[in-house]
């Protein structure tokens, strides 16, 4: 995911306060043992020396000073490793602590952002746009089922509130689970309170955990985003409007909830079809049932979504409400 200047700026300092941090724990480490054990100390300076020693020889052309140098290395790592032991510590002494041994610390691998890069821009991400915390409440492990009724039963699908949210919650896990062999999106609808918006935060959940990038936007902010981009060239709005097309998951909550114009009909119909050719996945919610979403929008969107998207209906009680008067 694209990051700016600024953002990429901040993770690379995080990057370099780890590594100062590490050395400063190291050194501090080796001062205590150290002063432990005198005789390491005299013993590491004295291979330091004669390591330098032994580097002017060969420098000086004595082809016999490398030869030397392995073998009193040789000793004085028995030596060093006994006096280790003989203090409790591990054969190789205090070592470089990273929080990622992949990367050490430097965020790439190779010329290759490593994952702990990659998790700390959605981290970045997620913390500005203050969608982590929300998170920490509404994921699969803190979803009950338990305010879903088994009845009323819909004579027409027959299928109870609690059946259907079975089967939302179904898709969810296996659109988690497929999210990297399979293109899909998901499509929430059914009247307030009835859990769309939870099960969408699930799915965001999930898939930041397992370090994706994930978006998540009412249906104003994504409007107010693409207006701001598309008539007053914000830059930052620029730049956000570039993460809509290229995050691995967009989620678009409360569909229908903003002002409907010309505008936002256009360029709902932009934001769908970009992804889809992009094949980048996209979760909506909305309170609009199909014919409500059809008679807002052009019939290119409502096409778009009709074909392309797994329609989830939600029903029951305001869970909102039943958690209040519980």
């Amino acid at each position: 995911m694209a990051l700016t200047n600024s953002q990429y700026d901040q993770i690379m300092r995080t990057y370099e306060r780890k590594q100062r941090d590490a050395r400063l724990a190291l050194e501090q480490e080796k001062a205590a043992l150290y002063a432990a054990v005198p005789a390491l100390k005299e013993l590491d300076d004295q291979i330091a020396a004669f390591s330098v020693s032994q580097a002017r020889l060969l420098l000086a052309g004595d082809t016999g000073a490398l030869e030397t140098l392995k073998n009193r290395l040789a000793q004085a790592r028995e030596k060093r490793a006994r006096l280790l032991a003989a203090a409790g510590c591990p054969s190789g002494g205090p070592q470089l602590r990273y929080d990622c041994p992949d990367c050490r610390d430097t965020g790439y691998i190779g010329r290759e952002r490593c994952h702990c890069f990659k998790q700390a821009a959605i981290d970045l991400l997620y913390t500005q746009s203050n969608i982590k915390t929300i998170l920490e409440s509404e994921n699969f492990d803190t979803l009950t089922l338990d305010y879903y009724s088994d009845r009323p039963v819909d004579p027409s699908t027959g299928r109870s509130p609690l059946d259907n949210a079975r089967i939302a919650l179904k898709a969810c896990r296996s659109f988690v689970e497929q999210f990297d062999s399979a293109f899909q999106n998901l499509f929430f609808y059914g009247s307030t309170g009835v859990g769309k918006t939870f099960l969408s935060n699930c799915v965001a959940k999930a898939l930041i955990d397992s370090g994706h990038s994930v978006l998540y936007f009412t249906s104003f902010q994504l409007f107010n985003i693409l207006e701001e981009s598309k008539f007053h060239g914000d830059a930052d709005a620029k730049r956000q409007q570039n993460d809509l097309f290229t995050c691995d998951l967009l989620i678009i909550d409360d569909l229908g909830a903003e002002l409907s114009n010309s505008f936002s009909v256009s360029q709902l119909f932009l934001c769908l079809n970009e992804r889809l050719l992009g094949r980048r996945s996209t979760v909506i919610s909305s309170n609009l049932d199909l014919d409500k979403l059809f008679s807002t929008y052009s019939e290119r969107s409502f096409s778009r979504i009709i074909s392309s998207y797994m329609l989830l209906k939600l029903t029951g009680e305001d869970i909102r409400l039943k958690k209040r008067t519980h």
